[in-house]
């Protein structure tokens, strides 16, 4: 606003520069959807170290092939995690409960989830309060112990000074739903009674579950459960859903309504290869030639866009098998292996070839050919390869549209990702002008902050061209909006970029010369 000019003088006016700068969003956070000894359900958990994920969930579970994913996941270089717990079970019934006695009634402590973790709880009240006057007051401790009976405490929290007195700024029902990690209260105490000084262990019934099933790793919209719970995150980047027993997979119509969940959320899926491909010595090859073929008509080429298949699975040792040799789905380490290229590279460079090596396998369940490569790169799946000296190789990034015969402009892995990198940079760089007066000075800020943003990427190879004009182009103007536009609200933006596609194929031609050469 111009100042109001009152009295003879000098007047000092900032003037905006228009400048907003855009930020690009993260490229690898990799959401994980599977089962779990603890930690909250249908809830997406941000963890970034395993170290992270083992104390809110648990750690290495033989029942749980997702928590042999996420260690894949950060051995292989990822660093960002949201894990989603489900249950098959009733979470009420599967969760341990501590019932503290009153004088007329009980306090109602249940574990903060299912499973029998829960077992190992205990809660002791004791009145040794600040103001031993108050005899509404009393200490909370709750413990939970290595295992059931032990004197060793894993976690302890102690509430200090808490009240039954529901209108008391420390009223136990409010200060232990707030901020316990271990219980929450589920029956109030009556008023204004205490529990009685006491100890006591964790009772009920409580359960792991059972083996979970792809309705639970689905889960629904409307209740946001399985994978839908990441509604409830602002941005994820990859989906892994691993198999959901050590015997059992995740059947294909449930990738369908994966890779469809992921291209409404602009992320990638790691779709992982069934066990059965490679039960048939003879016929491996064939087995997923077909499978993928399968695979991609059930998800459509709509949606295989934004999924990408591995085959075939890791062979690694087991640490809770005396790290005896077994078999484990290799989304989790991919995904380590994209996120380290993106750190290392960009998210531009296809996370494939020398540089993708695969670390702590002994190697894979079947080791294929140059030939046998051949066929399965040409219908869209990446191979996982062992090479003398090189090691074991992630050795192709095709999309699952990335078949021949498709000739999709999607085919590569890394340029579908670099254009959902960009779509979802400039969905949330341009909120700003949402409002705005629609005009050319409008019109120029856009071209100014996304033409900046652009700029920066191709200084940095994301982008073919050896200048910028070859590389992209940032278009908002008269042609790209109209009068027709203005008078609807609607400004128009329109972006182009040239994407880097992998050197996919090296061809050397070798010619023998014939005769003398003059140097």
């Amino acid at each position: 606003m111009p100042a109001v000019l009152t009295y003879p003088g000098v007047y000092i006016e900032e003037v905006p520069s228009g400048v907003r700068t855009i930020t690009g969003v993260a490229t690898s956070i990799t959401a994980f959807v599977g089962r779990a000894p603890r930690g909250p359900v249908d809830t997406p958990v941000r963890v970034q170290s395993f170290a992270e994920y083992s104390r809110l969930f648990g750690g290495l579970w033989q029942q749980s092939r997702m928590s042999y994913a996420v260690s894949q996941f950060f051995q292989h270089g990822g660093a960002d995690a949201l894990i989603v717990r489900v249950h098959n079970g009733d979470e009420a019934t599967d969760s341990a409960t501590i019932t503290l006695a009153t004088a007329t009634g009980n306090l109602g402590l249940i574990a903060a989830s299912p499973g029998l973790w829960g077992e190992r709880l205990q809660a002791t009240v004791d009145h040794n309060t600040a103001d031993p006057t108050d005899t509404d007051q009393f200490n909370l401790l709750v413990e939970e112990l290595e295992a059931v009976g032990s004197t060793t405490v894993v976690s302890s929290e102690l509430f200090r000074n808490v009240s039954a007195d529901p209108l008391s700024p420390r009223y136990v029902d409010s200060v232990v739903n707030e901020t316990s990690a271990l219980v929450s209260v589920n029956v109030s105490a009556p008023a204004n009674e205490r529990p009685n000084a006491a100890t006591v262990t964790a009772a009920g019934t409580p359960s792991d579950g059972g083996d979970i099933v792809d309705a639970d790793v689905v889960g629904t919209r409307a209740n946001r459960t399985g994978m839908y719970a990441l509604e409830d995150a602002d941005l994820f980047n990859l989906l892994c859903i691993p198999p959901l027993t050590d015997t059992t997979d995740v059947l294909e119509t449930s990738w369908d309504d994966a890779a469809a969940y992921c291209q409404e959320r602009r992320a990638m899926l790691i779709v992982d290869p069934p066990a059965a491909w490679t039960a048939t010595p003879a016929s491996e090859i064939s087995n997923a030639e077909a499978g993928v073929n399968s695979y991609r008509g059930t998800i459509g080429n709509a949606f295989a866009i934004n999924a990408m298949m591995v085959f075939p699975r890791l062979t690694m040792p087991d640490p809770l098998a005396e790290n005896r040799l077994a078999n484990f789905a290799p989304c989790g380490a991919v995904a380590g292996i994209i996120a380290r290229t993106d750190v290392q590279r960009g998210v531009w460079k296809a996370p494939a070839g020398l540089d993708a090596s695969f670390s702590g396998i002994k190697g894979f369940t079947y080791t294929m050919t140059d030939a046998q490569n051949g066929v399965l790169n040409q219908v869209g799946l990446n191979c996982l390869r062992s090479f003398p000296v090189a090691g074991h190789l992630l050795w192709g990034s095709r999309t699952m549209a990335g078949a021949d015969l498709l000739g999709s402009e999607w085919k590569y892995v890394p340029v579908r990702r670099l254009a959902l990198f960009l779509e979802e940079s400039l969905y949330r760089g341009t909120q700003w002008v949402v409002f705005e007066p629609n005009d050319e000075p409008l019109w120029a800020q856009i071209r100014l902050n996304i033409g900046a943003f652009m700029q920066n990427l191709f200084k940095q190879g994301a982008f073919q061209g050896s200048s910028a004009r070859d590389a992209y182009f940032v278009k908002c103007d008269r042609e790209t909006t109209t009068q027709n536009d203005i008078d609807r609200g609607i400004v128009n933006i329109v972006v182009g970029f040239a994407p880097l596609k992998p050197a996919e194929f090296v061809v050397l031609k070798i010619q023998q010369i014939a005769g003398d050469i003059d140097v």
